[in-house]
Formats: C-alpha cells, sequence, structure tokens
C-alpha cells in the first residue's frame, strides 16, 4: 500500500465546548495519510491518474472552515468520511490536533484509522 500524505494543514474553525470557544475562531492541525496505488500516476506522470492532494486539502479546508462541531472527535469523523466517500480513498488515518487547548501543552486531539488497508479487511460478518 502507498500512502499520500499532508502534514499539518492549519484551518481555522469555531470548535470547543465553551461559551467562549463558540464565540471565536480557533486552529485545528490536520494530519492525513491516505491510502493509495501510486504506480499508474507514476506511469502516466498524470495528475489524472493520481490522488490530487490539493483537491482533497481544499475540500477539508472548506469543511473545517464552515463547521462549528463542539468535538475534535465530531470533527475527525466527518474529515475520514469525506475523504473515503468523496476521493475513493480505501483507508485514512487522521490526526487532527488543537494547538493551545491545555496549559502547558503543544497540543492535543485525536487520532483515527478508517477503512480498510490493503489486505487488511474482513468481508462482514467474519471473526476477527
Amino acid at each position: 500500500m502507498d500512502i499520500v500524505y499532508i502534514r499539518e494543514l492549519q484551518v481555522q474553525t469555531v470548535i470547543g465546548i465553551f461559551d467562549w470557544e463558540r464565540e471565536i475562531k480557533q486552529v485545528v492541525s490536520i494530519d492525513l495519510e491516505l491510502a493509495c496505488d501510486i504506480r499508474r500516476a507514476a506511469q502516466s506522470d498524470a495528475i489524472e491518474d493520481a490522488l490530487d492532494y490539493k483537491a482533497v486539502s481544499k475540500r477539508i479546508i472548506a469543511y473545517v472552515e464552515k463547521s462549528e462541531f463542539q468535538l475534535v472527535e465530531t470533527l475527525a469523523e466527518r474529515i475520514a468520511d469525506i475523504v473515503l466517500n468523496e476521493f475513493s480513498v480505501p483507508w485514512v488515518r487522521l490526526r487532527l490536533g488543537k494547538p493551545g487547548a491545555v496549559k502547558g501543552s503543544r497540543d492535543v486531539g485525536v487520532e483515527i484509522e478508517r477503512g480498510c488497508r490493503e489486505g487488511d479487511c474482513r468481508k462482514q460478518g467474519e471473526p476477527s
């Protein structure tokens, strides 16, 4: 499995549970790893055969800027859904951080994996 990645995508959004957080925009930082077979793109050298990371980034930025979730967990799930469903990516690892959310910490957040890695998917109902 090949991976296309995007690191430290910084987006301003309304996020948080406190009243003051609902009135301002805060920065969230997003790291993505996207499963993608790059061989066809490498052979053709054509963007049409590649996972367009600029298009992925633009879509995520547009979505996150307009969102107003309370929890980073909710935002992470929604971003993963967009990537899996709109960009035909079979697997995504996503790290969503909220810098400065905890005093004395550089960053807090969540890291999730969704979808199936190559050869790592089980049929529905099959024991794990």
